[in-house]
Formats: C-alpha cells, sequence, structure tokens
C-alpha cells in the first residue's frame, strides 16, 4: 500500500472516529437516546483512530525522532486498551444489572482501567510534544488533541463534563488533524515513494 492511499484511508476513518466519538458524547450529555444503537457506535471510534495515529506517526517520523516514536508506541497501546474496554463497558456491562457492573469496575478490572488510562495519558502527552518540536502538523489541532485527549484519559478522576469536553475537544483535534492527512494525501511532494 503506497503512503498516498495510507493517509487516504487513515483520514476517512479518523473523520468517521471523531464524529462517532462526537455522537458518543452526545449520548451520554442526554442530547441522543441511550439505546443498543447508540451504544455500539463507541468502540469503532478507538478502533478506527488506531489507523489516524499510525498514519499522523508516520506522516511525521523523521522529525518526531524517538520521543514520537515513543509517544506513538504508548499512545497506541493505550487507544488499544481503550477499545477493548469500550467493548466491555457497552457490548457487554450495559447488559449486566448494576452490582455486576459495580463488581468489576471496582474489582479485579480496576488496575487494569488505570494502566490504560495512563498509558494512554503518557502516549497522548508525549506524541503530542514530539508532534509539536516536529512542525509537521498543525501546533492548534495538537492544541486539541493533547489537552482534550488528556483530560478525556481522567474519565475517572475528573468531573463528567471535564470528560466529555476533553473529549469534544480531541475529536476536534483528530477531525482537523484529520483533514490534514487527506490533504498531504492529494500533495506528490509531501508523500514519500
Amino acid at each position: 500500500m503506497s503512503e498516498r492511499m495510507l493517509y487516504r484511508l487513515a483520514a476517512f476513518a479518523g473523520l468517521v472516529g471523531g464524529v462517532l466519538t462526537l455522537i458518543a458524547v452526545a449520548r451520554r450529555a442526554g442530547l441522543l437516546p441511550e439505546n443498543a444503537f447508540t451504544h455500539a457506535l463507541a468502540p469503532p471510534a478507538s478502533a478506527l483512530l488506531l489507523l489516524t495515529l499510525t498514519a499522523l506517526y508516520l506522516r511525521q517520523r523523521r522529525e518526531a525522532g524517538r520521543l514520537g516514536l515513543a509517544g506513538f508506541v504508548l499512545n497506541h497501546l493505550g487507544l488499544s486498551g481503550l477499545f477493548a474496554i469500550e467493548f466491555l463497558t457497552h457490548a457487554v456491562l450495559q447488559y449486566q444489572d448494576a452490582a455486576a457492573r459495580e463488581a468489576v469496575l471496582t474489582g479485579p478490572g480496576r488496575p487494569y482501567f488505570l494502566v490504560v488510562a495512563f498509558t494512554f495519558l503518557i502516549g497522548v502527552v508525549l506524541f503530542g510534544v514530539a508532534s509539536w518540536r516536529a512542525g509537521v502538523l498543525p501546533r492548534a489541532a495538537l492544541a486539541l488533541y493533547v489537552p482534550g485527549l488528556s483530560a478525556a484519559s481522567l474519565r475517572a478522576a475528573v468531573p463528567e463534563a471535564v470528560y466529555l469536553g476533553g473529549l469534544v475537544a480531541g475529536a476536534a483535534g483528530v477531525l482537523w488533524l484529520s483533514a490534514v492527512l487527506l490533504r498531504d494525501a492529494t500533495r506528490p511532494a509531501l508523500v514519500t515513494a
């Protein structure tokens, strides 16, 4: 697969993933109904963003250096863990009674959730710092992506409004970065053969 095609696919994945994240925020905020369909839209958002994150790293891998690689790996691992948590939350736990959900969330699952959140947080911050220093991606988009997804990673430790606001800002950053990938896929000078 050419980089041009990878950037296009990753851009479309990011655009869909960003919109699905905004739909999930609207559901959690009570603007959309809570039903099987709206719950089913949450897990694919994080899965799609794995491809987008990979293309964002590849787009700036030389300029981002080792810090960029470390940030990418941790961000990717954290996002993969978030996909697993979203799947568990929306495909399994919503069908359990409150006591069973609480037992999973506060019992043996809690350390896993905390490790995923911490890994994602550190990955987002390192990837953001490396991207800022690299200067390839728009800094204004990174200024939405990093604080937004950092706040979202702290879901269990911040008020719901901070978490949801973080998701909105992070999704806006993802949408912007995805548009940049799409634009770059049409610029032959920016795509290596």
